[in-house]
């Protein structure tokens, strides 16, 4: 049968949606070329934000109206539970988070509707990958989070933490690298708590002071030394999982990206400890300088809430100046929406809707004066960059990414062949945007 996957949502449904893929290959199907020559089509949901369940559903109603055999998996399949087969009455199956391992079973039995959550499941399939990858290459290391921040529903729908043993993760980046995998980003929903839950070693780890095991920087130690392997990223992290320890890999392991994506939410203390956060405005910005001690050019990202229930003009304001402060490399803006069942959910949504749009564009503003300033500290140096492929934007310059996760943009000489993908080059900086950097190539 031939199918195709659609995904909306996080790096992990990406990397959920590949193994559901390499899945089905193994188990006999066919990738189709196109969704008009697919049989069968999967969307892969979130529910994060209602926007993002509405497109998943939206997409899948689509579907079923073109006579498709359907399927929708993920976060908003949990969330909605039976009632999902109320939304789309003549949806085929569906499967929540950590069920999308039995996808296959399910389409081999062909018994429809079909219905699985997977409440109680260790996830399956995790580990599964198609043959045809680039240089590049999710991981899935943890499941989960524990963390029960206010507004967040990724708890309720994606279960308890729960850590993959570090052989088996040592194993597949082995395997990936094997392929010719040169960069491994490691996934979990809040990442520097792999092994909290359950031992990820033989061993159980040991704890930090700040709840956090050693298990997150040794496995990163271990992943960085596999021959092949270029590039470690992570992601997401919890700005109390930033350690010492997790600095000294940062200093001594160059393979792992000095890059880090560090939701903040808010700079004020109030609202911090509203939704649960667990640190202050000091602590996040303390994590931050570690960081830039280590190297001024590390780049830190974050994620930041406006509107949230009872943000004042003056917790906005704290926002702003720590932004301003910890020196964002990018920020991403989002607008407060309450999610059914989280605890701010109770709480009257009661910034406007043109308040909360006010705040969102200043903050964008901000980040592009902040990033600008940022970027242009960079212009002169020399960037080591692998190349992912022509420019978006013009066909005539090669595009790639540095340590930081900074889009570099340089010129094709005018008799260059194809570039491969994850070539390494390195470009002298000649110009800087908000966004993107653009170069020389020098040898």
């Amino acid at each position: 049968m031939k199918f195709i996957v659609h995904t909306y949502g996080c790096q992990m449904n990406v990397r959920e949606s590949e193994a559901v893929e390499a899945l089905l290959l193994a188990a006999g199907h066919e990738k189709a070329a196109s969704e008009a020559e697919a049989e069968l089509v999967i969307v892969n949901s979130c529910t994060v934000r209602q926007k993002a369940e509405e497109k998943a559903i939206g997409k899948a109603g689509n579907l079923i109206a073109a006579k498709k055999i359907t399927g929708l998996m993920g976060c908003a399949v949990k969330r909605l539970g039976a009632d999902v087969f109320k939304k789309l009455p003549k949806l085929d199956f569906a499967v929540g988070p950590r069920a999308f391992g039995l996808i296959p079973q399910i389409v081999a039995k062909g018994a429809y509707p079909a219905l699985e959550l997977g409440d109680d499941l260790v996830p399956g399939g995790l580990e599964a990958h198609t043959e045809a990858k680039g240089f590049q290459a999710f991981v899935t290391i943890l499941v989960g989070c524990d963390n029960r921040c206010s507004y967040c529903i990724v708890p309720d729908v994606r279960g308890h933490e729960y850590s993959r043993p570090a052989r088996e993760i040592v194993a597949e980046v082995r395997a990936l690298a094997a392929h010719g995998v040169k960069e491994v980003c490691l996934l979990g929903q809040s990442v520097l708590r792999y092994g909290v839950r359950n031992p990820a070693w033989d061993a159980t780890d040991a704890s930090s002071p700040g709840g956090y095991t050693e298990a997150f920087p040794r496995l990163l130690e271990a992943v960085a030394s596999i021959p092949g392997i270029e590039r470690v990223r992570f992601t997401s992290a919890h700005p109390r999982g930033c350690t010492d320890e997790l600095v000294r890999v940062y200093r001594e392991f160059p393979q792992v990206c000095r890059h880090l994506h560090l939701p903040v939410q808010s700079g004020s203390d109030r609202l911090l400890a509203e939704m649960g956060r667990r640190y202050t405005r000091a602590e996040y910005l303390a994590a931050v300088a570690k960081l830039r001690a280590l190297d001024p050019e590390f780049a830190v990202t974050t994620d930041v809430i406006v509107g949230y229930p009872g943000e004042t003009e003056e917790d906005f304001e704290a926002t702003r100046s720590l932004m301003d402060e910890a020196g964002f490399d990018n920020s991403f803006i989002f607008k407060y929406s309450p999610r059914p069942g989280t605890r701010s959910a109770r709480l009257p949504d009661d910034v406007p809707t043109a308040e909360k749009e006010r705040r969102d564009q200043i903050l964008l503003a901000d980040q592009e004066r902040r990033g600008q300033a940022r970027n242009e500290k960079l212009v002169g140096t020399v960037r080591d960059v692998l190349a992912e492929g022509p420019s978006k934007r013009n066909a005539n310059r090669w595009s790639g990414r540095d340590g930081g996760n900074r889009i570099v943009v340089w010129d094709r000489a005018a008799d260059e062949g194809p570039l491969a993908p994850g070539t390494r080059v390195r470009v002298r900086i000649l110009e800087a945007h908000p966004q993107t950097l653009i170069g020389e190539r020098v040898a």
